[in-house]
């Protein structure tokens, strides 16, 4: 029924159990349910208004929405993207493109990207500016084939009913998925997600009665991996699996365009080059760089100077400390820590007295 009217397959669905509450249709079956006409079906179609085929598929909006961003992000209009969380994206060149641009083409042509590079340089960020569509996967060693695919779950009738997952939900609606931190995922979790992306593009769901799902037009698969993180392990088969594969980093130029202080985008460039010749094995990347510039409007530039410190990896923390200090021209810097504990004077609230009879302020 999906194929034929061009809509998903859960706005069928819903479409189905509308007629089911208002008795213009039956439904049986348990986990996925199952539909049948009735004597009132007929007559619901006489009044119903349908409209063409495609016309609020999600992957026609999904589509729509890429020809949007496409024609904004042209070379002559290279300017923010606002993201579905509300944050702007600042866009980069990639290919003689904007990245979102270069993006957009790949998934024109249906080819599997894979994003590589630190954490913090802005992976999730790009593809999410790309495609308003988007589906997320948080990868991490504990991910499961359910996770993926779906799993039986206990309803509130008190039964179970198979609740599908993101991979199947972005195949059946023709959306975005993205596959983020895929190295720190089983090799065997992710085997479930390849016959999607070749040419079968279709999977089987073994655990709901070995049901068939095959990918609609706009089902697109882009990975991230984090190449210096503990645990993160690209093989082959999974590499083999994105035939363009982009490396990302931080844009020391855009940080200094956000406003963030001068110093600390000197002091982080200079760790990361001394990153790409091995001497080091952490640089702040623009994640660390936006969240020292809020602390600071917080707390005070030595607070954010200290913490720049205290989350560079233990290792690694003299060799920043050290950077910080020449460059900024602080005397001494140490990771954000905790002090000696204030007198009673300093922690009591201005005009209040402690009772000691009754423990409390008056």
């Amino acid at each position: 029924m999906a194929r034929q009217l061009g809509h998903s397959h859960g706005a069928v669905r819903n479409a189905a159990l509308t007629l089911v509450r208002r008795g213009e249709a039956d439904q049986s079956g348990r986990g996925q349910p199952e539909f049948r006409a009735n004597a009132k079906t007929a007559a619901a179609a006489q009044t119903a208004v349908i409209s063409p085929p495609g016309t609020h598929a999600p992957r026609a909006q999904a589509a729509a929405a890429r020809t949007t961003i496409t024609a904004a992000a042209t070379p002559r209009q290279t300017g923010p993207i606002r993201r579905a969380g509300g944050q702007l994206y600042h866009p980069r060149e990639l290919a003689d493109l904007p990245d979102v641009e270069a993006l957009n083409r790949l998934r024109d042509a249906d080819v599997p990207v894979l994003l590589y590079g630190p954490p913090g340089t802005g992976k999730t960020s790009l593809v999410e500016a790309a495609f308003p569509d988007l589906l997320t996967v948080a990868g991490d060693g504990d991910t499961t084939v359910g996770d993926l695919i779906g799993e039986y779950t206990q309803a509130d009738s008190g039964g179970y009913a198979f609740q599908y997952g993101p991979l199947v939900t972005a195949m059946t609606e023709g959306r975005a998925l993205l596959i983020d931190d895929a190295t720190l995922i089983s090799p065997m979790v992710l085997a479930a997600l390849y016959p999607a992306m070749d040419g079968r593009r279709q999977i089987q769901v073994k655990a709901h009665r070995g049901e068939t799902i095959k990918a609609e037009p706009g089902f697109y698969v882009v990975a991230g991996h984090n190449p210096g993180v503990h645990g993160a392990v690209l093989t082959e088969a999974l590499s083999s699996r994105f035939s363009v594969q982009i490396q990302i980093g931080t844009d020391y130029d855009l940080a200094t365009a956000l406003r963030i202080d001068a110093r600390v985008v000197r002091v982080a460039r200079h760790l990361a080059h001394q990153v790409d010749l091995g001497e080091l094995g952490w640089a702040p990347q623009l994640r660390e760089l936006l969240s020292y510039q809020k602390t600071e409007a917080v707390l005070g530039t030595k607070a954010a100077l200290a913490n720049l410190v205290g989350i560079a990896p233990v290792e690694d923390r003299d060799a920043v400390a050290a950077a910080i200090i020449k460059t900024v021209g602080v005397t001494k810097i140490a990771p954000l820590t905790l002090g000696k504990q204030l007198p009673a004077s300093a922690r009591q609230p201005p005009g209040s007295t402690v009772s000691a009879h009754r423990g409390r302020s008056r």
